[in-house]
Order: C-alpha cells, then structure tokens, then sequence
C-alpha cells in the first residue's frame, strides 16, 4: 500500500467522520429537545443526566476524531 491511497483513505474517513460529528453537533445545538424526548423513550434518566451524558460522548467523539482521523491525514500529507 502506497503513502497516496493511505492519504486518501484517511481524507475519506476524516470527511465521513467530520461530517458525522457535525451533524451530532448542529443536531443536539439546535434541537436538543427531541433529541431528549426520542432517547428518554429508550433511557429513563433525568435530563441534566442526560445532557452530560451526550456532550460527553460528544467530547470523546471529537477527541477520537481528531486522534485517529485528522492527525494520520495531516501527517501523511506532510511527508507525502
């Protein structure tokens, strides 16, 4: 495997998961209401439980992000 294709499959995954999160973010920004309704059908907590729950697994899905996805693709770029 050449140092092209694995700049390319890490410019893919960091598109896919940039976009995942910021659809997280946008979505739980702008409507965090439904979001706490849909998932309190599911999950029988309290709402501040809830809300630190979700931005914290927001924070460890931007954390990972940029570890494993963001960082490889700037690296690569930088010694290809």
């Amino acid at each position: 495997m050449d140092i092209q294709t694995l700049t390319d499959f890490f410019m893919w995954c960091t598109i896919i998961n940039g976009g995942l999160l910021t659809f997280w973010v946008l979505f739980c920004a702008f409507t965090p209401d439904l979001v706490y309704r849909t998932q309190s059908l599911f999950f029988k907590i309290p709402r501040e439980s809830f809300d630190l729950l979700i931005y914290s697994f927001l924070g460890l899905f931007k954390i990972v992000f940029l570890i494993f996805n963001v960082v490889p693709y700037l690296a690569l770029l930088i010694i290809g």
